[in-house]
């Protein structure tokens, strides 16, 4: 899975570096680990398409509504 990591802004110029990460390498989950720890860095992680679908269906209020969570389970389940 690839991961687009907003990492730098410049304030000199209008501009912006986006960067991507294979998050199933190990080295790239070290190296973004490490990028975290910097106090210069500033990370905005967006959403992707599917989560942002989803986040949109529940502000309209297209969600489920489960008296238990056996009821929630089960439903995931058929």
């Amino acid at each position: 899975m690839k991961i687009t990591y907003l990492c730098m802004r410049n304030n000199y110029k209008a501009s912006m570096t986006y960067i991507s990460i294979d998050t199933n390498k190990k080295e790239a989950l070290l190296f973004l680990e490490y990028v975290k720890t910097l106090s210069f860095v500033t990370i905005y992680q967006k959403p992707n398409r599917v989560t942002r679908a989803a986040l949109g269906e529940s502000k309209k209020g297209k969600t489920k509504k489960h008296k238990s969570s056996k009821e929630l389970i089960s439903s995931l389940n058929k």
